[in-house]
């Protein structure tokens, strides 16, 4: 899935409650669906098929504890906001 250099109004209100910049093109990727460790697998797959500007929305049921360290170690910055039906990080290179 290519980055999406239109964002929906709900990827702009997530990405307006965060530190991520909010021109940038941004990426989605929904994981809720998924058993350990394929979101954590999959996220960092996306991450490196993206271009370094784009930011990724990871939409998953839960927190996604395993990944942070992760992608602290690869370079990026992130931050979750949790809404009423699901768990968004929102992920973007430093």
């Amino acid at each position: 899935m290519a980055a999406n250099n239109q964002p929906t109004e709900r990827v702009t209100a997530l990405i307006s409650e965060t530190d991520a910049p909010d021109d940038a093109p941004t990426a989605q990727l929904d994981v809720r669906s998924l058993g350990p460790p394929k979101p954590l697998k999959q996220t960092l797959e996306r991450l490196a098929d993206l271009n370094d500007n784009t930011v990724l929305l990871q939409f998953n049921d839960r927190a996604p504890q395993h990944l942070y360290p992760k992608l602290d170690d690869r370079g990026y910055d992130f931050e979750t906001v949790e809404t009423d039906d699901t768990t968004v990080t929102v992920i973007w290179r430093r």
